[in-house]
């Protein structure tokens, strides 16, 4: 189971504030890195958790000094923009009217229906047409220790917002929902029965993952992102690598111009397809940097 412009003037672009020298990590077992190297400023990229306890979130001075002496914040979406949030609820309905009834047998459709009724208390007659990957986000505050529920992204959104810098995403709404229209309904749909019925098994892979994500150990983490997540190799290359290639992408045109801090979901950040190894493959130099 997955757990997902402006122009400024030239003068503030270079202004001469100067930036901070951030200790190296002592191996590559951080969330926090430096992104230098081919004439640009300094940049960083983070790597976040979606959905955690909000006592979990902890952050560095590192991590915060990092922040502050960028230009720009970047997420995966705008945080900042209400487009955004309204844009999601347009957007997470079947098209052509699909219902999650056509999705399923009549057993099938029943054990899903009596989960969100006894489990979640929440008539599945009201989200019908919801795509089956929406529906699944559903699921993981069941697999929490706590109720005070919060995502990386969203503290760092706050910290970004009291230091006054721009927010902007990656991607928008509307791409992020043709992500999931790419994977057929039906897939969808199993891979959200497949998730209840096997919530114990899924729920200790995701307090392992979580651990994995605390301690910052990336190689435990790069095994956690596995096939299996995701339903198949073909499902991998649509919601992390073609992501990955198309943000790096972005990168090598926003990079030369301005300082930026990068957070993006920690997943993203590993492997051969991960942002880290493609921007070195760019000629990027990535720094680990501690973030303890």
């Amino acid at each position: 189971m997955k757990f997902f412009n402006l122009l400024i003037p030239f003068a503030f672009l270079y202004s001469c504030k100067a930036q901070p020298k951030l200790p190296s990590a002592t191996d590559e077992n951080t969330l926090l890195w430096e992104i230098s190297g081919k004439g640009i400023k300094t940049s960083y990229l983070y790597g976040t958790f979606h959905l955690m306890c909000n006592n979990d979130i902890v952050f560095s001075n590192n991590m915060k000094a990092a922040v502050k002496a960028v230009n720009e914040v970047y997420f995966e979406l705008d945080l900042d923009d209400p487009a955004s949030t309204f844009g999601a609820m347009l957007f997470m309905n079947m098209n052509e009217g699909k219902k999650l009834q056509d999705l399923y047998t009549p057993e099938e459709f029943e054990r899903l229906s009596n989960y969100f009724n006894d489990s979640l208390h929440t008539p599945i007659a009201l989200m019908q047409r919801m795509k089956p990957l929406f529906l699944q986000s559903m699921l993981y505050p069941k697999m929490m220790p706590c109720k005070n529920l919060s995502g990386v992204d969203m503290e760092i959104l706050k910290i970004a917002k009291a230091e006054k810098k721009e927010i902007k995403g990656l991607e928008n709404i509307q791409f992020q929902a043709s992500v999931f229209d790419s994977i057929p309904y039906k897939e969808q749909a199993q891979l959200l029965l497949k998730s209840i019925d096997s919530l114990e098994k899924d729920e200790t892979e995701f307090d392992l993952m979580l651990n994995n994500y605390k301690s910052q150990n990336l190689l435990k983490l790069e095994s956690s992102v596995s096939d299996n997540e995701f339903g198949s190799a073909e499902n991998l290359e649509l919601m992390l690598y073609s992501r990955n290639r198309n943000w790096v992408a972005q990168l090598k045109d926003i990079l030369p111009e301005k300082s930026v801090f990068i957070a993006v979901g920690a997943g993203h950040l590993v492997g051969n397809n991960g942002v880290i190894d493609l921007l070195r493959k760019a000629g990027y130099t990535l720094r680990p940097i501690q973030n303890k």
